[in-house]
């Protein structure tokens, strides 16, 4: 997972900048997931509550963490990146 670029020189704003949107495109699928997953689980949560009390509270409540997990997933593997990255 090591990428082969050298660590970026972050005292150049020019740098940085380029840097951070590299930075922010590292599991940009996995995050927007954990949205769509965390949305649909509020939608469900709501028709639940609505119209359907006779479906399980358990599937809103499981889209709901998996959403966290795929967050979570994200920041961890971006985090790992970084680190490697400032290695060089």
């Amino acid at each position: 997972m090591t990428p082969a670029l050298p660590p970026p020189n972050l005292n150049d704003p020019a740098e940085r900048a380029a840097y951070q949107k590299e930075l922010r495109m590292v599991t940009r699928p996995i995050r927007w997931m954990g949205v769509a997953l965390a949305i649909a689980g509020a939608v469900l949560a709501g028709l639940r509550a609505r119209y359907w009390p006779q479906m399980p509270m358990i599937l809103p409540l499981f889209l709901i963490g998996m959403a966290v997990l795929h967050v979570l997933a994200g920041v961890v593997v971006r985090m790992k990146y970084h680190q490697a990255r400032m290695r060089g």
